[in-house]
């Protein structure tokens, strides 16, 4: 059996998977049958993460020629695996997601323009802010997520759920990178760092909700009043929950490691991935047998 560090931002691997996924893989786009809402929220939240991701790769990329601590350096390197790895996969899927949805295509496009622009433009400074205060988003939604997981994904398509494990999982892997190369090349600008977490909470409010209005007509879910508000307030309330998990961010003496979510509730589910990888198992697929395999695999003494 497969020893994990500790705590599961510690020695994290780069894993070169590849899930099959894009329109031609016949995709369940509404892979949730547990609640078909969640996974409406998810994909518009999400759409636009593999055009951030790239955005951090460049940006980290560039950032990690100005450090020279070689364990930050090695902890630069490895996100910028995951993270180019993640945007291969979720492009993909967002061609599933542009298939399915016509009327949000334009949309999407000036997403991909829009971080273009700004990884071309912004200074150092305000591209590594912006991409801790986004990563403070993505790493507490792997929380969120990995703990509702029965409450979401009971019954879902076992390619997605697969996809959406491995990428929170691996969000909260490297959920700290970004933060501390901030800290290394600009921890004196306090300030500046909580207004990055600001701008990057206006920008993911922004796309979802731009996105998920759309979406969810599409699926015919705001015919009725009653429906379209019960579906409106869902997005509301996941927003929400992300928003409210985000306040211990704005501490002077926050850190990743020391959120209230990472060291408190250890998501059994994460545990349980990342020994099951590591061990060999085909994690490109989850149905219930084989989650139900992955959780009896015992805890690390």
């Amino acid at each position: 059996m497969a020893e994990l560090a500790k705590h599961p931002m510690d020695d994290f691997p780069v894993r070169p998977l590849r899930f099959p996924l894009g329109p031609d893989q016949n995709v369940d786009v509404v892979w949730s049958r547990t609640k078909p809402e969640f996974s409406v929220f998810l994909n518009a939240l999400a759409m636009h993460v593999p055009h951030f991701e790239r955005y951090l790769v460049a940006t980290m990329r560039a950032a990690r020629e100005q450090i020279t601590d070689e364990s930050l350096r090695l902890h630069v390197t490895r996100i910028i695996g995951q993270e180019a790895n993640h945007s291969r996969n979720l492009l993909a899927f967002n061609d599933a997601l542009r298939n399915r949805y016509p009327d949000i295509v334009a949309i999407d496009d000036a997403s991909i323009a829009w971080f273009k622009q700004h990884t071309d433009q912004d200074t150092m400074k305000k591209r590594v802010g912006f991409t801790a205060g986004y990563e403070t988003f993505t790493f507490l939604a792997g929380m969120i997520i990995l703990h509702h997981h029965d409450r979401w994904f009971a019954d879902a398509d076992p390619t997605m759920k697969a996809v959406w494990v491995w990428h929170q999982v691996e969000e909260i892997e490297h959920g700290a990178v970004a933060f501390e190369v901030w800290k290394y090349l600009y921890g004196r600008h306090e300030w500046y760092r909580k207004a990055m977490v600001l701008k990057a909470a206006l920008h993911i409010a922004q796309e979802t909700l731009s996105l998920y209005p759309r979406m969810a007509r599409h699926e015919g879910w705001l015919r009725s009043p009653w429906k379209a508000l019960k579906t409106m307030a869902f997005c509301g309330e996941m927003l929400g929950r992300l928003f409210i998990a985000a306040l211990p961010v704005f501490s002077a003496s926050y850190h990743p490691r020391r959120h209230p979510i990472a060291t408190t509730r250890q998501d059994p589910i994460q545990i349980a991935w990342r020994r099951f990888e590591a061990d060999g198992g085909d994690v490109l697929s989850i149905d219930h047998a084989k989650m139900a395999a992955m959780m009896r695999v015992p805890e690390q003494a």
